[in-house]
């Protein structure tokens, strides 16, 4: 892995990442826009609702998938061009070891794992489709008036942002605990000189 990074390096990576949000934000409206003039179309509830809402499911999706497609590239672009020699086998060897332990676990613990691994667009999706449950519900009352339903909806983000926030904080200690328990040191640099000083060994005897 690289330390020192020269310019012309460094205006790769950003190329890269320019690249990743050009594909993400093209995912995201990808995604939204067809969604949008379906439920315009086939939901009298969502017509109905203001156009600063429709916007805001728009960004719901955009944003997300902008952020971590931008991300997604930049790591690749970070193991492919300065992971090199050592480093790059270690990384190899450490992908192929986390691929033979997923492949050992039941079900249940992958679903564990990958929740984990992913508990921010866990969350984030699980916020989202409830205030699309929600929305859709309220908007189905003919009862109440616009601005009833708007505050209600309102109502029902705050909550769920709280829920959102309780379910993260929840996550988060028993991942720790998770980690306490089987706390692992990382002994990744011993491996990397002693992987270093047998390819010079090999040099010197070549």
């Amino acid at each position: 892995m690289k330390v020192n990074v020269t310019r012309e390096e460094f205006e790769a990576f950003d190329r890269a990442t320019i690249r990743g949000s050009i594909e993400g934000i093209a995912a995201g409206l990808a995604i939204s826009i067809p969604a949008s003039l379906a439920a315009q179309r086939y939901l009298p509830a969502y017509r109905a609702l203001p156009l600063s809402l429709k916007a805001l499911g728009a960004v719901l999706v955009v944003g997300p998938a902008w952020a971590i497609q931008t991300e997604r590239r930049g790591v690749e672009f970070d193991e492919e061009h300065n992971w090199k020699g050592v480093s790059r086998q270690l990384l190899d060897n450490a992908k192929a070891r986390e691929a033979s332990e997923w492949d050992s676990l039941s079900t249940k613990d992958r679903f564990s794992k990958w929740v984990a691994r992913h508990q921010y667009k866990v969350i984030l999706g699980s916020w989202a489709a409830g205030m699309a449950v929600a929305g859709t519900i309220i908007m189905r009352d003919r009862h109440q008036s616009t601005s009833q339903k708007i505050v209600q909806a309102r109502m029902w983000a705050q909550g769920l942002t709280i829920g959102v926030l309780i379910a993260a904080g929840v996550l988060t200690h028993s991942q720790r605990e998770d980690a306490a328990k089987h706390h692992a040191v990382d002994h990744s640099w011993r491996e990397i000189l002693e992987a270093e000083m047998r390819e010079a060994e090999s040099r010197k005897v070549q």
